[in-house]
């Protein structure tokens, strides 16, 4: 079953700056949903997750890639962050209804979600920042293009950036014993 939403690797409508990507930027933004839907995600690693979610008023099917930005292997714990904020609508879908399955690699699970406070996805930012050395530099620039407004990395943007655009854990639903 073909399920996917492919209108931007974080499932949100327009750009908030009113920018468009290019087309070549939208066939990468694509790439990552095209692996999955050909079963192919594990090619990803633990670097993206494919949320399959239901839609708020269609009751459709849908299945958004979202980047990783943390995780927690003691809890099961996957982060993502909603980038264009609480407009996004797999994140108005889950606030709606609890998201089907989150497979990362060859793990697939099905979810229960929670929203991170201020100072957790703050540190989680933090720590993606510095696990990714390669692209920190270049983060500033993107995320001043994606929110509209200047990022500088400072602490100061990256509460005002968690603020706006939600960092969402997703864990595996517990198992209950009878």
């Amino acid at each position: 079953m073909k399920t996917t939403d492919h209108r931007s690797h974080d499932g949100g409508g327009e750009l908030t700056t009113g920018r468009r990507p290019s087309p070549v930027v939208k066939r990468l933004l694509r790439l990552p949903a095209a692996l999955y839907e050909h079963d192919a995600g594990w090619l990803l690693g633990h670097r993206f997750v494919c949320l399959t979610h239901v839609g708020r008023t269609s009751g459709r099917r849908y299945r958004t890639v979202l980047e990783v930005v943390g995780s927690d292997r003691a809890s099961g714990e996957v982060m993502v962050i909603a980038g264009l904020g609480r407009r996004t609508d797999w994140y108005r879908n889950i606030a709606v209804r609890p998201a089907v399955e989150v497979a990362i690699g060859r793990h697939r699970f099905r979810p229960e979600h929670r929203e991170l406070g201020e100072d957790e996805a703050v540190a989680v930012m933090t720590e993606y920042g510095r696990r990714h050395p390669l692209i920190a530099p270049l983060l500033p620039r993107v995320l001043t293009w994606l929110v509209g407004w200047h990022y500088d990395g400072s602490d100061a943007a990256k509460r005002r950036l968690v603020r706006e655009r939600p960092i969402i854990a997703f864990r595996p639903v517990a198992r209950r014993s009878a």
